[in-house]
């Protein structure tokens, strides 16, 4: 079934604040298997010009997902067939420990390529005190819709 493109354009409320933490952003950089002391060493990324450790750059994942109205029923995005496109992310400064974000998405595209079907999602991670982070743009294609 085709998605629903009344849902183009739509944005959903901010996420609960999230706290960035040195703990996850440890796992997170174990988990990929990133090295680099500033995700891990105060010291380390002081050194480099940051107040704390920082997190590396696909980190906003973890929290950036959590809003974008893919479970709406509405939406008719079958899970089972979905797969990550692509993603990126546009800086306004690093992500460090401390950090309390929320995460504000909108839809911004849905289109059919072929038996597939294309969802664009934007979304703001700020600071609740209202900074920019980052932006995130994630392409979820839905197969055989």
């Amino acid at each position: 079934m085709a998605l629903n493109r009344d849902f183009i354009g739509r944005s959903f409320p901010p996420t609960e604040p999230y706290e960035v933490s040195r703990v996850k952003i440890r796992e997170f950089a174990d988990a990929i298997g990133d090295p680099n002391p500033i995700y891990r060493d105060r010291e380390a990324a002081k050194a480099a010009g940051h107040p704390d450790v920082i997190a590396p750059p696909t980190f906003p994942i973890v929290v950036s997902l959590g809003n974008a109205g893919l479970a709406d029923k509405d939406l008719n995005l079958n899970y089972a067939m979905v797969v990550h496109g692509e993603q990126r992310f546009e800086y306004t400064r690093p992500m460090r420990a401390g950090d309390v974000v929320t995460c504000t998405s909108t839809i911004t595209e849905i289109k059919s390529i072929g038996n597939n079907e294309k969802l664009v999602i934007e979304t703001d991670v700020t600071t609740v005190e209202g900074e920019l982070i980052c932006k995130s743009y994630n392409t979820i294609v839905e197969r055989g819709a």
